[in-house]
């Protein structure tokens, strides 16, 4: 019986043994690779990360050493308590947060290494190195951080940071540790920046100590270093602008129209991009991220959408020429402001009357556009096919849409059409008096600052534009030719000539008269978009925004521009001084309309931007992220900056 039993025991198990192998090597498709086995250690040799440089090839992005202390949890030798001091003591970390940290590596990997205390310092590196013989289970690995050669341009560099299981579980190409573009050209030209990282293979004998190469290297791989990048931004120009929106929001786009290259691209409040590097990263960045008021992290010229304003009536104008329902000659009764039998739909600061497409554009007169755009909807007797075409040549200048462009975020904006005011009121049961405030740029329309930057170029160019883009030179290599090609409003040519006129005599006589700059023929449009919000659920009115939006010269354009200021009054007040500063900066290189300067330079508007909250501003640690910029830069004003 005996002997029947250890039988029936040798030839079970022999079967589960045969069935294993016959499992693995007929129905199991996986393949073996060298990361599972045990006995064979993987490390990454990091690449250099490309370097980006602006458009007269100054450098702005450099890569600097930095050293993270890796873990592989299995190899963790228990540490006495003198040991364990001493190690924490080195890395500046609590015994607390060692365990931390250590249970956060075993919960990624037991046996594949993760980073325990990333980005140590070049001294931190010089006293542990001598000591890591110590500390079985721990190493240190060389990498590089970005190294910024400049205090401005954050929302357009971007900045790098630790990979997420998310990512890692999308894109495999990354491991735990490793880093990635966040933002800016950081996030967007990730894969030609990091380059390829290499690997080499060590062979682990069976008391887990390195005996050498594993199979002599055959499979190791050398880093293929990231490509070099030159941006289309001007540093000169984004740090005047920078400057010139310092303690306001809002967001400044310029373009040059004869290739749609980004020369500048502004968001305020901004930050030192310095502050997103190194160990106090994480820190920075919460304070940063968690700031919902002043929202430093949200890059207001790409991503907000504001009502254009007046800006948006020379689409009006446009328009109304193309579908042959005014004539630049015809001219409207404006009695200070556009009524509707006895309502007053809108009202109008302009005096003179009647009004003309000229004067109509340089004095921005709502009556004259209210008159234009109720022609262009009552077109047809069915009023969402009038406004289904409005919305086709409003688009046809990059308005309502993403642009398709290079850049990290975006919004897309709103132009409405017949089906959005079919499911508002009822299929044909409205008309354009229900609409008017579309006319003069408010209403439902929405744009976002590039958009309107992007407007202005295509008008400029008397109708056509080159997608906007950031993106210069790729080094050995060549941009895509959707940058390189035209893109055509829906608008004829001979109808931009009257409303290039008037915009250039919004600085002749009209609107902008006192911001016109010597030698440079500008045209441009002033606007004022009434601010709402809601407070306790209260719809509240604040101070207005101010908008302008501009191209120079008057022909052949070099630069076109838009400027939106938060809570900023009106137009020419602050957006359009603003503009006329950026244009002559860019074409003289240098500012003759002083005066202009000083007012800017000398007027805040924080305390328009603290009148609808109650509460104290975010703090952490009792600094406001205002706090922190300035606080920053005072405590490293010896460091290489982009001067105006």
């Amino acid at each position: 019986m005996r002997k029947l039993l250890l039988l029936t025991t040798v030839i079970l198990v022999g079967l589960v043994f045969i069935a294993r192998l016959f499992y693995l090597q007929v129905y199991n498709n996986s393949a073996y690779t060298i990361f599972e086995d045990s006995a064979i250690k993987p490390e990454y040799n990091y690449p250099k990360r490309g370097y980006v440089y602006d458009r007269n090839g100054k450098l702005l992005v450099a890569n600097q050493p930095s050293y993270d202390m890796m873990v592989i949890p299995r190899e963790v030798v228990s540490m006495d308590s003198l040991k364990l001091k001493e190690f924490c003591l080195l890395l500046n970390i609590t015994e607390k947060e060692y365990h931390k940290k250590l249970k956060r590596a075993t919960n990624y990997s037991t046996r594949l290494s993760s980073p325990f205390v990333p980005q140590l310092s070049k001294t931190d590196y010089a006293v542990l190195q001598e000591k890591m013989q110590k500390y079985e289970g721990f190493y240190i690995q060389k990498r590089s951080l970005r190294s910024y050669q400049t205090t401005i341009g954050a929302n357009v560099l971007g900045d790098i940071g630790e990979v997420n299981r998310r990512i890692i579980t999308k894109q495999p190409y990354y491991k735990m540790g490793d880093l990635i573009g966040n933002q800016g050209v950081e996030k967007t030209y990730e894969k030609t920046l990091r380059g390829l990282k290499g690997i080499k293979f060590i062979q682990k004998d069976r008391f887990n100590k390195n005996i050498g190469p594993y199979k002599d290297g055959i499979y190791d791989t050398l880093p293929k270093p990231g490509k070099d990048i030159t941006l289309t931004i001007d540093s000169e120009l984004q740090a005047y602008g920078e400057l010139l929106m310092k303690h306001k929001r809002g967001g400044i786009i310029a373009i040059d129209p004869q290739s749609g290259e980004i020369l500048a691209m502004v968001s305020g409040p901004s930050y030192n991009p310095n502050l997103l590097v190194g160990r106090d990263r994480s820190k920075n960045f919460t304070k940063l991220y968690r700031d919902t008021i002043a929202k430093p992290l949200f890059d207001r010229g790409l991503k907000a959408q504001y009502p254009p304003g007046s800006p948006f009536k020379v689409i009006n104008a446009l328009i109304g020429l193309q579908e042959g329902v005014v004539e630049t000659n015809d001219k409207f009764t404006c009695r200070m402001g556009y009524y509707y039998g006895s309502r007053k739909l809108t009202g109008c600061h302009h005096h003179r009357s009647p009004v003309a497409m000229n004067d109509g554009i340089a004095q921005s007169c709502n009556a004259y556009f209210v008159n234009v755009y109720r022609r262009i909807v009552d077109k047809y007797n069915d009023a969402g096919k009038s406004m289904n075409i409005w919305a086709n040549h409003a688009k046809s200048f990059g308005l309502g849409n993403y642009l398709n462009n290079d850049l990290s975020v975006g919004s897309k904006g709103r132009i409405p059409d017949g089906d959005y005011y079919d499911r508002a009121y009822g299929d044909n049961r409205w008309g354009s008096t229900y609409i008017v405030s579309n006319a003069i740029g408010q209403g439902e329309v929405e744009a976002t600052p590039i958009q309107l930057a992007n407007m202005a170029a295509a008008i400029g160019n008397r109708g056509y534009y080159y997608t906007p883009h950031i993106i210069k030179e790729i080094e050995g290599d060549t941009i895509p030719s959707k940058y390189t090609t035209p893109k055509y409003t829906t608008i004829d040519k001979q109808h931009f000539e009257p409303v290039v006129q008037g915009m250039f005599d919004v600085y002749n006589k009209g609107t902008a008269e006192t911001l016109r700059v010597p030698g440079i023929e500008i045209c441009g449009k002033t606007g004022t978009a009434e601010n709402f919000v809601k407070i306790d659920s209260v719809k509240t009115q604040l101070t207005d925004h101010s908008i302008f939006v501009a191209f120079a010269p008057k022909d052949n354009p070099t630069i076109a521009i838009a400027v939106f200021v938060e809570n900023g009054y009106w137009g020419s007040r602050f957006a359009g001084r603003m503009a006329s500063l950026m244009i002559e900066k860019y074409i003289k290189g240098h500012i003759t309309r002083t005066d202009l300067e000083k007012w800017i330079l000398t007027h805040s508007l924080e305390n328009e931007y603290a009148k609808p909250y109650s509460g104290e501003p975010f703090k952490i640690n009792g600094e406001t992220t205002l706090q922190l910029i300035d606080n920053y830069a005072i405590k490293n004003s010896n460091q290489k900056d982009i001067k105006q």
